[in-house]
């Protein structure tokens, strides 16, 4: 019988499916509402993994988001499963994949049996007091009404200049939706009855660019001077034979043609990071804002933060803007938890997904999580446990069928990674994480590895036709 782990570092596909029958601890018996935490889930738009001070970046400044990966959880291989706001934000409330869900662009409403069971339907049935402002991401009729309070708003795409972003108002002022997704937060945390705990989920439309304008990015006044003395280094992986070597179908599709909007002069690049960070800056100062209230109020420590992005970016790289493709700097995304009830500070570097936040949730409020979630509830982790050791793999997908867009899937282990374009035949890659990182060379032909190029290839087939399988009709 051959050894559980091969020379490549590939597990069989087992392990791979068996959700939280390996998640220690993740589902609980209802807990006492007087003891149970308040959550408050912060999620951005586009803002990837290393785009943030805790990360290692050397330009943007994000001193509150440092501070809670400093006390915190700090995942430092975090992905989405499906790199599109509405995809991922779908995962988020459902704990499910999207080849399980369903839910993307121009699909109709998510089903209803999926809603049902998101977290916010479920803490709200159990004694919690659930709020969100800002972006939702998916369609549902009603979706107000899932929570106590909710005011759900996004950039206003009609306008192809900066009523996009200042179009809210806070006393008779126009502000920026990050401004006023941290005034409805401060007010909902000033407010709160504190008889019972709470489940605040905020969506940030920033640090997304503004696609209809000409200037994508759009900040604060007060933002104005914040690293305009800076250079932003260059992109990598932007030389030509990069860009040259994709698909047709991406070199002539939204990345390259949204790279055209933001990336393909020196000034346009400047400009877009440069905004971009900018953006990440004002969400930060809103969060340490609402961490303040959080003090005065007395419920700091007895409050959980999760905060992460909805996907990754490009940010010119292989000549490229956007997201959806199966690359890392479009799947991998900042998360972490601070939950002050541990305040135990770990880096972790199992394989976090976007599918585990729901579980986590309802794990830390004492709500049974459903059997049909596909992730694994994270809080093992500040108990000193590793409750995603047993993840060796995941699938990654973008099953959204528009011609700017190829479709495309793929496998992400610790090491490797392998991708395909759903209806572009013959087309595969395969990448070693451990000596190339970048993604920058291609060894799906290269013989040496064709043992490995076939395992993940079937590892592919048999995740999709798993995660097929559970999907409702």
């Amino acid at each position: 019988m051959q050894s559980m782990i091969d020379r490549s570092g590939y597990w069989p596909s087992l392990l791979t499916f068996s959700g939280l029958l390996f998640c220690g601890g993740a589902v609980r018996a209802q807990q006492p509402s007087t003891t149970r935490p308040n959550i408050l889930f912060i999620l951005t738009d586009d803002q990837r993994w290393d785009a943030a001070g805790y990360a290692g970046n050397p330009v943007v400044k994000t001193p509150n988001i440092d501070s809670l990966a400093h006390e915190g959880l700090c995942f430092l291989n975090a992905f989405v499963t499906t790199p599109i706001s509405a995809a991922s934000r779908a995962s988020l409330l459902t704990g499910m994949y999207e080849r399980t869900h369903g839910y993307t662009f121009r699909q109709g409403p998510l089903k209803e049996q999926y809603m049902q069971q998101s977290y916010p339907v479920l803490l709200r049935q159990n004694g919690y007091t659930t709020a969100y402002f800002g972006k939702f991401g998916v369609t549902y009729p009603g979706a107000k009404k899932l929570f106590d309070v909710a005011d759900h708003y996004d950039r206003r795409s009609k306008y192809p200049d900066r009523r996009g972003y200042f179009y809210q108002t806070i006393a008779g002022d126009t502000v920026h939706l990050t401004r006023y997704t941290g005034y409805e937060a401060a007010r909902f945390l000033r407010e709160a009855d504190l008889s019972k705990p709470f489940c605040l989920t905020l969506g940030f439309s920033a640090p997304h660019a503004h696609d209809p304008a000409e200037e994508q990015y759009f900040w604060q006044p007060e933002s104005d001077t914040l690293y305009s003395e800076q250079r932003i280094a260059p992109p990598r992986l932007a030389e030509d034979r990069y860009f040259e070597s994709l698909p047709e179908a991406v070199r002539k599709g939204y990345n390259r043609i949204r790279w055209g909007w933001r990336y393909d002069t020196p000034e346009k690049y400047q400009h877009s990071v440069k905004g971009y960070y900018r953006m990440i800056s004002e969400i930060d100062r809103e969060i340490g804002t609402l961490r303040q209230i959080l003090r005065e109020r007395g419920i700091d420590r007895n409050t959980i933060i999760i905060f992460m992005g909805d996907n990754g970016l490009f940010l010119g790289e292989r000549q490229l803007a956007g997201k959806w493709l199966m690359y890392d700097r479009s799947l991998r995304v900042p998360m972490v938890i601070y939950d002050p009830r541990s305040a135990r500070h770990r880096e972790i570097t199992d394989l976090a997904l976007n599918i585990d936040i729901p579980a986590t949730i309802l794990d830390a409020a004492g709500v049974t999580v459903p059997s049909a979630y596909q992730g694994c509830s994270l809080l093992g982790y500040g108990e000193g446990g590793r409750p995603l050791s047993f993840r060796k793999s995941f699938l990654c997908e973008h099953l959204w069928e528009i011609d700017e867009i190829p479709s495309s899937e793929g496998i992400r282990t610790r090491r490797w990674k392998y991708l395909r374009y759903r209806f572009i035949p013959g087309w595969e890659e395969l990448y070693d994480l451990k000596h190339d990182p970048d993604e920058a060379v291609n060894l799906a032909e290269d013989p040496a590895y064709r043992h490995t190029l076939e395992r993940l290839r079937d590892e592919c087939d048999r995740q999709i036709e798993h995660y097929e399988s559970l999907r409702r009709h």
